[in-house]
């Protein structure tokens, strides 16, 4: 789909049945949508019946590594929002992604009209260099958000605070070694962000 800054791909997956929400997830500065954590989150989006689209930011369609600036980034993905805003206009929306994809969701939750955030991995500074905080950009959305991190994650770890909650678990900055707690994790945040019925 086109954007301002070249075209953006996107990934629908529909959940069975009567929709409860909808998921928008970006990806990570050098990767893709098919990263593990990014694939176990729609897993368990799909299975609470709530839509996911997956976006693939235009520089990564255009085949670069190097991610774009942050503002071409969030107006590409606010974009790809009333895009897919305008198809499914009724469903509580829920915005987020791993890393850079989350860096995005927050500083764009409140144009986009979030219901809440979702962040994998937040990149709370680049390796080495604590210095360089970009906690404000967590604490710019005013809905609730969730930061699942790994404890040796290189880019840091966020506190909870007010409207946010933090989930550690083991491993690095990929997400992989405790996918069935990431699951359990969202799980949890998404069932009672929507008061969806337990399952």
């Amino acid at each position: 789909m086109p954007t301002p800054h070249g075209p953006a791909r996107i990934t629908r997956r529909d959940a069975d049945g009567e929709a409860r929400g909808l998921l928008l997830l970006g990806h990570g500065a050098g990767g893709g949508v098919s990263a593990p954590d990014l694939v176990a989150t729609a897993g368990v989006a799909l299975a609470l019946g709530v839509h996911v689209v997956l976006v693939e930011q235009p520089y990564r369609v255009a085949g670069r590594r190097a991610p774009a600036p942050a503002g071409q980034l969030d107006t590409a993905w606010l974009a790809v929002v009333e895009h897919v805003r305008a198809e499914l206009p009724d469903l509580p929306l829920v915005v987020g992604g791993r890393s850079s994809g989350a860096r995005v969701a927050c500083r764009t939750a409140t144009a986009a009209g979030a219901a809440g955030v979702l962040c994998l991995a937040f990149p709370v500074h680049p390796p080495g260099k604590p210095e360089k905080d970009r906690l404000p950009e967590l604490a710019q959305p005013s809905v609730p958000v969730l930061v699942v991190q790994g404890e040796t994650d290189p880019f840091g770890r966020p506190e909870p605070a007010p409207g946010r909650e933090v989930v550690l678990l083991r491993g690095d900055h990929s997400l992989k070694s405790d996918v069935h707690g990431l699951r359990a994790a969202v799980t949890a945040w998404l069932t009672d962000l929507l008061a969806l019925p337990a399952s």
